[in-house]
């Protein structure tokens, strides 16, 4: 009987050390991102989108910047607004409004704990 217990215990511990193990390796994946950008005039827009939408779109922080040179860099790049995503219908959207500037522009979403970071094309704002 006691070996019977011990060996029950000893499989139960393993199924259980198996399981969180799975769960870690599956929290460590980011899911992928992405996001876009328009100009209408200087009112800049887009959408945020990823296979994990209630993680990685819902209310996650876009900032544009304001390129200075020929290649994107937010090392150096001016951040000119930021907005938060929202849901609108199936998307998730988020807007500066007018920002009265332009030039060339793009958006960046930050890495999360879950999420890959991505940034948008550059557009052209003009008046």
């Amino acid at each position: 009987m006691t070996k019977r217990w011990i060996s029950a215990t000893v499989v139960a511990a393993l199924c259980g050390g198996g399981l969180i193990w799975t769960g870690a390796a599956t929290a460590g994946t980011l899911a992928d991102t992405t996001v876009t950008i328009k100009a209408e005039g200087t009112d800049l827009s887009g959408t945020i989108s990823s296979p994990r939408p209630r993680r990685c779109a819902k209310d996650r922080k876009v900032v544009v910047f304001k390129q200075a040179g020929s290649e994107q860099d937010p090392s150096v790049d001016e951040k000119i607004a930021s907005d938060t995503a929202s849901r609108s219908g199936d998307v998730y959207r988020w807007s500066t409004g007018n920002t009265g500037m332009t030039g060339k522009f793009y958006a960046r979403a930050a890495r999360t704990a879950d999420c890959k970071p991505d940034t948008s094309r550059t557009v052209r704002a003009t008046n």
